[in-house]
């Protein structure tokens, strides 16, 4: 099943789109490979590399899919739950700003990824199309709990071409 138009903000069109599989295991699946292959072509003396002034290093790029993951399913979790309370927005950039990422090496950084995406797909394992298609509200809008799910692999999907793209290519 896919996020239907209509169960989602439009802001997340442009990262569903970016998602092949039609069920959100095979999604999640999928886009962990992409995690794995991606990251380990990022060497580790460029870790600290930024493509232009003001923008993240490489790990904290890494640390915002990480930090948006464990946001994202903490509101898939809400929902499917039943839980009706506003989800409160974040700040990506404060977020990243007061992340220590120093202390952290690009196998630290995978090793989190991983281990958050298996707690994602153990989250969106059990549930049933009746709890996949239960809705919440956040800041930006009304959505879905399966258009969360799609949301997390869009997301890091967008974020894993911009590193290959604008950071990678130029080592």
């Amino acid at each position: 099943m896919r996020p239907q138009p209509g169960t989602h903000p439009d802001y997340y069109l442009h990262y569903i789109g970016l998602v092949g599989s039609g069920n959100i295991l095979d999604a999640l699946e999928e886009n962990k490979l992409l995690l794995i292959s991606t990251i380990a072509s990022i060497p580790e003396a460029s870790a600290d590399f930024a493509y232009a002034e003001g923008k993240w290093t490489i790990k904290q790029l890494l640390q915002h899919i990480a930090d948006t993951e464990r946001i994202l399913a903490v509101r898939a979790l809400r929902f499917a739950r039943r839980d009706q309370q506003i989800n409160p927005s974040f700040d990506e950039d404060q977020y990243a700003a007061a992340a220590n990422v120093a202390v952290k090496g690009i196998e630290d950084l995978m090793d989190e990824l991983l281990a958050i995406r298996e707690a994602t797909r153990l989250l969106f394992k059990p549930l049933s199309d009746e709890e996949l298609l239960r809705s919440g509200e956040t800041t930006v809008g009304k959505t879905t709990v399966i258009a969360l799910g799609y949301m997390i692999c869009g997301h890091s999907t967008h974020h894993l071409k911009v590193l290959r793209e604008r950071y990678l290519k130029g080592l």
